[in-house]
């Protein structure tokens, strides 16, 4: 039996009046809607494709997502995160219908979306909540991929957003990199171009500013200690023995003790995480800005599997080519970010 924990790291800190912030991440497994879309690989999320995936499926799909959204780091408060970053979304139209639906629709949650070129039509998006996060700008960077016969490899775009968390710059990449199709070390060069193309923009934004406050979130399709991250990323286990220009992955240590964001055929995996400069993590920074408090693995019981083959999976949405009504394949994640409440 796969045992489950809600996974907590935090930081060693004390602190009194302060101020809080989440950021969350969640794949949340095939949020289609029920419309062929001609120009991508979408048939099987129709009523009369395979998985028969009908309009009342669809919206039973929205309120479940929505629902553990509105759940994340929230302590039982039902206050959702800030800011969160999601993979597997279809379209602009089903985050539209997601920010509006019961569970969320007076949280104001904000969209920045584009259309990437992947196959299947499914995308990254960025949510957040403008009472507390500004956009500045964001871009679509294109991740260009080919196969040993020269053909274009179509996938998911890195979404880079830069904007303001209450009075202070953040700087936040949402990722969903190349699967393991094909096998993981056939397909890990996919995966390094994806880690090439954030390190350089990251190298970008800290030679401008050396001390901007960077968090790359997503679903990596690699677990914390693989090549990509370790080496295409450069992260740090150790960050109080690294410069400012490096990176730490509080995922690592969960991963380490056998925490998890998903299973597959027996085993488990952390692709899911959230990567953050050292400059969020500086104790000296406190009385200025936002530092990093905790991390979590977000795995209440209702998204586990209780019975049957897959029990202590995650309960997911699509099983055997139906509508399972469950939630999704993988647990989110998020972060903690505290600062002095009189900033």
């Amino acid at each position: 039996m796969l045992v489950y924990l809600l996974s907590i790291y935090v930081a060693k800190c004390q602190i009194s009046k302060y101020t809080i912030r989440t950021v969350g991440f969640y794949n949340v497994e095939n949020l289609f809607d029920t419309i062929d879309d001609p120009e991508t690989i979408d048939e099987a999320y129709t009523p009369s494709g395979k998985n028969h995936y009908s309009h009342q499926d669809y919206l039973s799909k929205i309120r479940n997502t929505a629902r553990v959204i509105s759940e994340i780091g929230s302590r039982g408060k039902n206050r959702g995160p800030d800011v969160i970053g999601l993979a597997e979304i279809e379209n602009f139209r089903v985050l539209q219908d997601l920010v509006h639906s019961e569970e969320l629709d007076n949280k104001n949650y904000q969209i920045i979306h584009q259309d990437s070129p992947d196959r299947r039509g499914i995308d990254v998006a960025l949510l957040y909540k403008p009472a507390f996060f500004s956009p500045i700008e964001f871009e679509a960077i294109e991740l260009r991929l080919w196969n040993e016969n020269g053909e274009r490899i179509y996938t998911r775009d890195i979404l880079y957003v830069q904007g303001i968390l209450d009075d202070e710059v953040i700087h936040v990449f949402v990722n969903h990199w190349p699967s393991r199709r094909g096998g993981k070390s056939r397909s890990d060069p996919k995966r390094m171009k994806a880690a090439f193309m954030v390190k350089k923009k990251t190298n970008e934004i800290l030679l401008t500013d050396p001390n901007a406050k960077i968090i790359i979130l997503g679903d990596f399709n690699d677990d914390p200690t693989d090549r990509s991250i370790k080496n295409g990323l450069l992260l740090s286990s150790d960050p109080e023995k690294e410069p400012s220009t490096s990176f730490f992955n509080p995922m690592e240590k969960m991963h380490k003790r056998g925490m998890n964001t998903l299973a597959y055929r027996d085993g488990l995996n952390l692709f899911d995480q959230i990567i953050l400069s050292n400059n969020l993590l500086k104790k000296e920074t406190y009385r200025t800005g936002f530092i990093f408090h905790r991390a979590g693995i977000y795995n209440p019981s209702y998204l586990i599997s209780q019975h049957g083959k897959y029990k202590g999976y995650p309960l997911r949405s699509f099983e055997n080519n139906r509508y399972a009504e469950g939630y999704s394949d993988h647990y989110p994640v998020f972060v903690e970010l505290l600062r002095p409440s009189s900033l």
